[in-house]
C-alpha cells in the first residue's frame, strides 16, 4: 500500500548499481589496451617514430565508426528500449575485444576497432538511463558522478590488467610458456580476461536491470522474471539451509522450518498480467523533431562537449606513447630551448600500467568525494569554466617533462601534472553532461539527444587522436616534441570560448504524485506500473515527464514547443547552484554523461 512521501527525493541506488556493473567491463577493456598499444603496433613492423601516427589512426577508426552509428543507436533505444540496446552493445563489444587480441596486422587492428565503434552506442544510452532515473537536479551531481566513477575504477584495474597479462608466454613462462595460442597472439589474454567481466555485466543486466523508456515500462521483461525466480530460489534455499542448521544445532530442541513465502515466483507473471489490465495502455508519442533536439543551449553544449572530447582523448592517446618513447640526451646539437627538444620517458609496459592505475585511484577519490559537494556549492557551470582555463596550462607544460634528467624527479613531476589534469577531466565531463542534460526540451527526446551527443563527440574523439598522432610523428621526426601539445593547448583554448555563452538551466522533476511503495523490490519486478522503490516515486503508466508539470498530452504542436523553449529559467537559489534546498519546478532541460576512448575522458 502506498503512503505519502515525507522525505525528499532519493537516488535509485539499486538500479544505478546494476547499471554500473553493466558498465564496468567497457572501461576495463578500453584502458587495458593503453600500456601495450605501442608495443602491439611495433610488433606489426612499425618504427618507433611512426607508432603515434598509427595509434591515432586506430583510435580514430573507432570514433569515426561510432559517429556514423550513434544516432541510429539512440533512435533504436527510443523505439525498442534502453535495456535491449545496452545488452546488444555489451555483447558486440565483448566479441570485438577478443578479435582485437587476435589482430596480426595493422589493417586488421583498424578494421576491428572500427567494428567495435559501430557496434556500441552505449555511451549515449547509459547517460539517457541515468537522466531518466534521476531527473531531480539536486541529485544530478552525485548521480552523474557514478558512471564516470565506474570509468575511473576501470582505469585503475584496466592498465594493470593489460600490463600484467600482455605477452604472457614471455612474462609468465611457467604458466603460459607452452601455449601456442598465446605465443602466436601475445595480446589476446588481456582481452579474454576482460570478456569475463562482460559476461558478468550482461548477465546482471538481463536479470535485474529495469527498462526506463517511458513507452516500454509496462512491457513484461522476461529477463527480470527469470531474475526474480532465481532470487526467490536462492532465498528459499538459504532459508531452508539456515533453518536445518539451526534445528540440528539446538540440543534437545526442535522447531519446524518456516514455510517459504506463499507468493512464489510463479505468481509474478500473473501479477504482471493483472496490473497491466488495471491500467490503460500508454499512448505512443511522436518521434522527436530536430527542432526539439537542437535548441540554442543544446547546440552550444554539443560544441563545447565535442571540443572537450577532442583534446582530452587526444592527450590520453598520446600520453602512453610519450611515456614509452626512449629518453634523449639533450645536447646543443639536438636541443634549442624553449621550443626544439625531444625525447620521452623510456618506460616499459608494466611501469606505464602502474602509472595509469595510480591515476585511476586518484580519479576515483576526486570523482566521488570532491566533485559532488564542490559542484553543489559553486555551481556546475562555474566548475566547468575553471577546468577549461586550467587544461591549456597543463597541455603547455607536459612536453617540458622530457627535459628533466633525473628519472625519479621526472616521474614525480609527471604524477603531479596528472593529478592536476585528473581534477580537470573528472570535473569537466560530468559538468558538461549535466549542462547538456538540462538543455533538452523533454525527457522523451533524451535517447535521440544523447545519440546526437555521442555522434558529434565521436567526431572530436576521431579527429583528436588522428591529428594528435600525426602532429607527434612530425614533431619526433623534426625534434619538436612540443608540437602535439601546443596544438592541444590551442584547441583547449578554442573549446573554452563556448562556455561563456552557456546558461545554467533548470532540470526536470518527476511529475505525478510522489508516493512510497511499501512492497519490496522482488514483488514489484514485473509490475506494469513502474515504481522507483529507491526514491519513493511511482510513475503511472499514463504519466509523461516534461518541463510543464500539468502539460496537456494532446498538445504537441510547434507553437507549444516554441513557447516552452522561449522561457528558460536560471538556477534559483537551490539545487546545484549556490543556495539552500529548493523544490525544483519542471521548467527546462535534460541530458548526460559518459566516457571516451582514452584515459579518464568521460565522453
Amino acid at each position: 500500500m502506498a503512503k505519502k512521501s515525507t522525505s525528499g527525493p532519493k537516488l535509485p541506488v539499486q538500479q544505478l548499481a546494476i547499471l554500473a556493473i553493466c558498465r564496468f567491463a567497457e572501461p576495463l577493456s578500453m584502458t587495458s589496451v593503453y600500456p601495450y598499444l605501442p608495443e602491439l603496433i611495433e610488433s606489426f613492423g612499425i618504427g618507433k617514430k611512426e607508432v603515434a601516427r598509427w595509434a591515432g589512426i586506430t583510435s580514430a577508426a573507432f570514433s569515426l565508426a561510432q559517429c556514423l552509428t550513434a544516432i541510429l543507436w539512440g533512435r533504436a533505444s527510443d523505439k525498442f528500449g534502453r535495456k535491449p540496446m545496452i545488452m546488444a552493445g555489451l555483447t558486440m563489444t565483448m566479441v570485438t575485444s577478443i578479435l582485437f587480441g587476435l589482430s596480426s596486422s595493422i589493417p586488421m587492428a583498424i578494421t576491428v576497432r572500427a567494428l567495435a565503434g559501430a557496434c556500441n552506442g552505449n555511451v549515449g544510452i547509459i547517460r539517457t538511463m541515468v537522466a531518466e532515473m534521476v531527473p531531480e537536479k539536486e541529485l544530478q551531481p552525485r548521480a552523474f558522478s557514478i558512471m564516470p566513477l565506474i570509468w575511473s575504477l576501470g582505469s585503475i584495474f584496466g592498465p594493470s590488467l593489460g600490463g600484467f597479462f600482455a605477452s604472457p608466454a614471455k612474462n609468465l613462462p611457467n604458466l603460459f610458456g607452452h601455449s601456442w595460442l598465446l605465443i602466436k597472439y601475445p595480446y589476446l589474454l588481456p582481452n579474454i580476461v576482460t570478456s569475463c567481466f562482460f559476461i558478468i555485466g550482461i548477465s546482471t543486466g538481463i536479470l535485474f536491470l529495469k527498462e526506463t523508456l517511458e513507452t516500454r515500462r509496462d512491457k513484461t521483461d522476461y529477463g527480470r522474471v527469470l531474475g526474480s525466480r532465481l532470487v526467490d530460489f536462492l532465498k528459499t534455499f538459504f532459508h531452508k539451509s539456515y533453518q536445518l542448521f539451526k534445528q540440528d544445532s539446538a540440543s534437545g530442541e526442535s522447531s519446524p522450518l518456516l514455510r517459504p513465502s506463499t507468493a512464489s515466483s510463479a505468481s509474478i507473471p500473473k501479477e504482471d498480467d493483472a496490473s497491466r489490465t488495471s491500467h490503460p495502455t500508454q499512448p505512443r508519442h511522436p518521434r522527436p523533431a530536430l527542432m526539439e533536439v537542437f535548441t540554442r543551449q543544446s547546440v552550444i553544449n554539443l560544441t563545447a562537449y565535442t571540443l572537450l572530447a577532442l583534446h582530452c582523448v587526444a592527450y590520453d592517446q598520446l600520453l602512453p606513447i610519450f611515456l614509452h618513447y626512449p629518453r634523449q640526451m639533450h645536447t646543443p646539437h639536438n636541443t634549442s630551448l624553449p621550443f626544439k627538444f625531444s625525447g620521452g620517458f623510456g618506460l616499459d609496459v608494466k611501469r606505464i600500467g602502474s602509472i595509469f592505475s595510480i591515476y585511476g585511484i586518484v580519479g576515483c577519490f576526486i570523482q566521488f568525494v570532491i566533485f559532488p559537494p564542490t559542484a553543489r556549492k559553486f555551481g556546475v557551470l562555474n566548475c566547468f569554466k575553471v577546468t577549461a582555463i586550467a587544461m591549456p596550462i597543463i597541455y603547455f607544460l607536459t612536453p617540458y617533462l622530457a627535459l628533466i634528467e633525473d628519472e625519479q624527479k621526472q616521474q614525480m613531476t609527471l604524477m603531479v601534472l596528472m593529478v592536476a589534469r585528473s581534477f580537470c577531466v573528472i570535473f569537466a565531463f560530468p559538468c558538461s553532461i549535466i549542462m547538456l542534460t538540462n538543455s533538452a526540451v523533454s525527457l522523451r527526446i533524451l535517447g535521440t539527444l544523447n545519440g546526437v551527443a555521442t555522434s558529434v563527440s565521436a567526431v572530436g574523439r576521431a579527429a583528436g587522436p588522428g591529428v594528435g598522432g600525426l602532429a607527434m610523428t612530425w614533431g619526433l621526426e623534426q625534434g619538436y616534441i612540443i608540437t602535439p601539445y601546443y596544438l592541444l593547448c590551442a584547441i583547449a583554448i578554442l573549446g573554452a570560448i563556448p562556455l561563456w555563452f552557456l546558461v545554467e538551466m533548470e532540470g526536470f522533476s518527476k511529475s505525478g504524485d510522489e508516493s512510497e511503495d511499501d512492497d519490496d523490490e522482488q514483488s514489484g519486478l514485473c509490475h506494469s506500473e513502474t515504481t522507483n522503490e529507491e526514491n519513493g516515486t511511482t510513475y503511472g503508466s499514463t504519466n509523461t515527464i516534461d518541463r510543464k508539470k500539468h502539460a496537456d498530452h494532446g498538445k504537441d504542436d510547434l507553437a507549444e514547443l516554441e513557447r516552452k523553449i522561449s522561457n528558460p529559467i536560471g538556477i534559483p537559489g537551490g539545487s546545484v547552484g549556490p543556495g539552500g534546498g529548493h523544490k525544483l519546478s519542471n521548467a527546462l532541460a535534460a541530458s548526460n554523461m559518459g566516457q571516451g576512448t582514452g584515459g579518464t575522458s568521460f565522453t
